[in-house]
């Protein structure tokens, strides 16, 4: 049976990274441009770069999220082997889904960071007439993160619950059948 604490506090942390790239979303960095004092320059000014510190956050919330189940589950190739049918087929198929999504979210919350980190970090500096041209971080890079934070938790989950139901259902016994053919001495 599936351990209803495990699934609790895996939903939870899950909860808590969804929460943290949406609001890493709607903190996203903007720019203004600003003459400098001798009004020769213009250059790009950011604001505060939380957005960033939120979408790191959220990362590592998330990575926590997923080495939990995979602690629990054994990352599904170690430990003893379970038994062929229906729940260890969707446990696969799940565990594949669950990793997929996991590092799609994974990716679109570093990329977020590390660009938004970026764009508060330097300032471009514009020729006077010219017009200026402040790249900040394009919309919805926090909120696909946050959609595939979304998704890792539901599947993360069944599978979780599939795997509990397939390693309960009957594990394959240990080492100590012999399943194939004795090659016994032949006089």
């Amino acid at each position: 049976m599936a351990s209803i604490l495990l699934l609790i506090v895996v939903f939870v942390v899950n909860l808590i990274a969804f929460a943290l790239a949406i609001a890493a979303e709607q903190r996203r960095s903007t720019a203004k441009v600003v003459p400098d004092s001798e009004q020769n320059y213009d250059y790009c000014v950011y604001d505060s770069d939380i957005a960033t510190g939120l979408g790191v956050g959220s990362f590592l919330f998330l990575l926590a999220s997923q080495a939990i189940i995979m602690i629990a589950s054994k990352c599904f190739c170690c430990g003893r082997g379970l038994k062929p049918g229906g729940s260890r087929a969707l446990a696969i198929i799940l565990f594949i889904i669950c990793w997929v999504t996991f590092l799609i979210a994974e990716a679109c919350l570093l990329a977020g960071s590390v660009r938004n980190a970026y764009h508060t970090k330097y300032r471009t500096i514009l020729p006077v007439g010219e017009p200026p041209s402040c790249q900040t971080l394009r919309k919805g890079v926090f909120g696909a993160g946050a959609a595939f934070i979304f998704f890792t938790a539901i599947v993360s989950e069944f599978y979780y619950v599939s795997y509990s139901k397939a390693k309960d259902s009957g594990s394959l016994p240990p080492y100590g059948r012999d399943t194939g053919v004795g090659m016994g001495t032949y006089n």
